[in-house]
């Protein structure tokens, strides 16, 4: 495993990270597999790990405590998210940061994130959606700098909006800002546009996420793919989508080296920006562990793989639907 500074906060971060909403009630998640998963990744060098309050109410956040104490001699980063107030996604500058991030909000989520984790502080405290509209209300910039003032914190950050990652460059702006967390992969590659040299030059750390494209880029879906209506990804891929993203992911196969899959191809095309900090592809098995983990490994691709990666840009628009 290798390692990136993760900005201005100067932690050394394992470049793989850990993204675990899956196991906050995606179908097929067990939270058996999900803490053997976690407790792996510690024994193999990972050393980041993003949860959320609104995986599963808490329970993902739940279990990512379990392993952290378990582990207390481990230089682990906690990473986690607070909800928007009137729990809608994603942040529009049609609602009133009254209505999102209100300062009383911000305290009692970080205490009851706390208390999900059984810690003390957690490292990386973020807002779970974001619009640049409330870049300049005052509430929201006193109430984190009280949560770091007081110890329940260490840094914060944004989780930007899905397709919208210019949509934050008010807020680094602000200097408050120390990690954006943002839709980053092969398909994804807008952040490139603005966003890095912004986070470049205020020193913020960039967290890459959704790397495969929610299984797109690992090339194990197909246009008979289905999910439950419970699970998210039943809403995300309709059979337009679905069948657009199988399509993209049919024109890419034939970069893939021999030798390596989709999914690494995907992993390493990101870890070859030296602008993110880390990625966090989700994990609930072992196996998935092993292979993604071992990415890191085989360090960036070849200048000219990346170059012809770069003609399977997808933008879509924020108000698409997938």
């Amino acid at each position: 495993m290798r390692y990136r500074t993760f900005g201005r906060t100067g932690w050394q971060v394992s470049e793989i990270g850990y993204g675990m909403w899956g196991m906050g009630g995606w179908s097929g998640s067990d939270d058996a597999e999900s803490l053997a998963s976690l407790h792996r990744a510690v024994e193999q060098g990972c050393t980041f790990f993003d949860t959320a309050f609104a995986y599963g109410s808490g329970h993902s956040e739940s279990l990512l405590g379990q392993v952290v104490r378990a582990h207390a001699d481990r230089p682990l980063i906690v990473a986690s998210k607070i909800p928007p107030k009137n729990m809608k996604w994603p942040g529009t500058g049609a609602y009133a940061v009254a209505d999102t991030f209100p300062p009383d909000h911000i305290r009692d989520f970080t205490e009851r994130s706390l208390t999900n984790l059984g810690l003390d502080r957690i490292d990386l405290m973020q807002f779970h959606v974001w619009d640049d509209a409330w870049a300049d209300d005052d509430g929201w910039p006193a109430a984190i700098d009280a949560l770091k003032r007081a110890g329940k914190i260490g840094a914060f950050g944004i989780s930007v909006n899905r397709w919208q990652p210019e949509n934050v460059l008010r807020a680094i702006d602000s200097g408050v800002v120390d990690a954006v967390q943002v839709v980053y992969n092969l398909f994804d590659q807008a952040p490139e546009d603005r966003l890095f040299s912004a986070c470049r030059a205020r020193n913020v750390a960039v967290i890459a996420r959704v790397p495969f494209d929610e299984g797109t880029l690992t090339g194990t879906l197909t246009r008979a793919s289905r999910w439950p209506d419970t699970d998210w990804r039943s809403s995300y891929f309709t059979p337009h989508h679905l069948d657009a993203s199988v399509t993209r992911a049919e024109r890419l196969a034939p970069l893939v080296p021999e030798g390596s899959t989709m999914a690494e191809l995907a992993l390493r095309f990101i870890l070859s920006s030296p602008d993110v900090a880390t990625v966090i592809p989700g994990m609930r098995k072992a196996a998935h562990v092993d292979a993604n983990l071992a990415a890191s490994d085989r360090g960036p691709l070849p200048a000219g793989l990346l170059t012809a990666l770069r003609a399977h840009r997808w933008d879509r628009a924020p108000n698409q639907a997938p």
